[in-house]
């Protein structure tokens, strides 16, 4: 297992060449990626890069930057990183598990140390529980009759050897569609494990786990396969397995800067951990949705147009809509677009109320009205501002139980 160095750094953030000992080859590694494969992760910048607002890992050689979510003026790494840590267990992203040591939280690196440690978890799941079997045609030159004989290959293979036969048959076997991709993904392992606790439990799995052949995969390998009764329970190692493998490019070209990238859109998670919150910790009788679509608009040809909240929150008859932001709304204000798209909600979705949930340091709630085109005067269609404070979460769980309280009290 080689030794990484890890530069940590925030989103929107920038990194130079030079500094955190980024070298020239790395960001050769990251423009050469960039242009290959349209990366939404950074830009490009002059002898640098510029990252958005994808959180993550990206591992580029035998360096890791790390990129961490920020909400406010606090840099504190360790404290980020457990955020992130929580966010994507709590959101159910994957379904990952908690970890064996309650430090792979906090240190450098924790996010795809998560990962390898819950896929090696998962496989040796697999193992204890019994690799499932499936049938598959197959064909061979055998030494006795079994299946359907293909004639033209008998003649052409066995023309010396007639005590041979070459036939087509099935056979119940673990070499199959399952096994290939995790083997795929099993023997990724020694190329992206940073942590010297896991390698031991890589090589046991290499030795026990069938080999398989090497198989090419793209999403569409993904899309084929189709788990039953049977082999529901691979659903989660199949999950990490492609992620590892879709995000995974190997530098052809000069073998030494291959580059991993595991990145989460903020937006994406934080909807997702709001979400997740509500729906774990809100009183049942609040019957929480996500991503409700609802047709608007239909040019005289073409597709209609949808419109979809991020939560709709139903309590009986009464709906309450809530839209998601990772971003400080304290200073720079709720923008005009945004507050369009709230009065459409209370339109199309009959919303009691509305609200933009965003992190912030304030715990004050701002409650607005629309107003009547015609004289001003306040309509009852409310819109409001809802931070979350993020500026001493230290527990994931406490935090979304503060999540919930905030909008019990908006809900009113």
């Amino acid at each position: 297992m080689s030794q990484r160095k890890t530069i940590t750094v925030f989103e929107h953030q920038s990194l130079r060449l030079g500094e955190q000992d980024f070298s020239e080859s790395q960001l050769l590694a990251l423009q050469q990626f960039h242009a290959e494969k349209d990366f939404p992760y950074y830009s490009l910048i002059h002898n640098g890069v510029k990252f958005k607002e994808y959180v993550g890992v990206l591992q580029v050689g035998n360096i890791i930057i790390e990129v961490l979510p920020k909400a406010d003026h606090d840099t504190n790494a360790d404290h980020w990183r457990k955020v992130l840590v929580g966010m994507i267990r709590a959101s159910g992203v994957l379904k990952l598990a908690a970890p064996t040591s309650s430090a792979l939280a906090i240190r450098p690196n924790a996010i795809l140390d998560l990962y390898v440690e819950q896929f090696l978890a998962e496989l040796e799941y697999l193992l204890h529980r019994g690799l499932a079997k499936k049938y598959r045609k197959t064909q061979g030159n055998l030494g006795s009759v079994k299946g359907r004989i293909i004639f033209a290959k008998h003649v052409q293979k066995n023309y010396v050897h007639q005590e041979r036969v070459y036939a087509e048959y099935t056979e119940f076997t673990r070499e199959h569609a399952l096994h290939q991709i995790l083997y795929k993904a099993l023997k990724l392992l020694p190329r992206i494990n940073t942590d010297a606790l896991l390698h031991g439990r890589i090589q046991s799995l290499l030795l026990n786990f069938p080999e398989m052949p090497d198989i090419s995969v793209s999403e569409n390998t993904f899309a084929r396969v189709v788990l039953n009764r049977s082999t529901q329970h691979y659903k989660t190692a199949l999950d990490i397995a492609r992620m590892l493998l879709l995000n995974y490019y190997p530098d052809i070209s000069r073998g030494r800067q291959d580059v991993l990238a595991l990145m989460f859109d903020m937006n994406m998670l934080w909807e997702r951990f709001v979400y997740a919150s509500l729906k774990k910790h809100l009183h049942p009788s609040m019957d929480v949705r996500a991503q409700q679509r609802k047709p608007y608009w239909k040019p005289e040809n073409g597709n209609r147009t949808t419109i979809r909240p991020d939560i709709v929150v139903m309590s009986g008859h009464v709906s309450f809509v809530i839209d998601t932001k990772w971003k400080n709304l304290d200073s720079a204000g709720i923008s005009s677009s945004d507050l369009h798209q709230m009065y459409v909600y209370h339109e199309y979705f009959g919303a009691s109320k509305v609200a933009l949930m965003y992190p912030s340091l304030s715990e004050n709630v701002t409650r607005g009205s629309y107003l009547s085109p015609s004289h001003e005067a306040p309509l009852d269609r409310e819109c409001s501002l809802i931070p979350v404070s993020v500026s001493s979460i230290n527990d994931t769980q406490v935090w979304q139980q503060q999540i919930v309280e905030y909008v019990k009290k908006w809900v009113g």
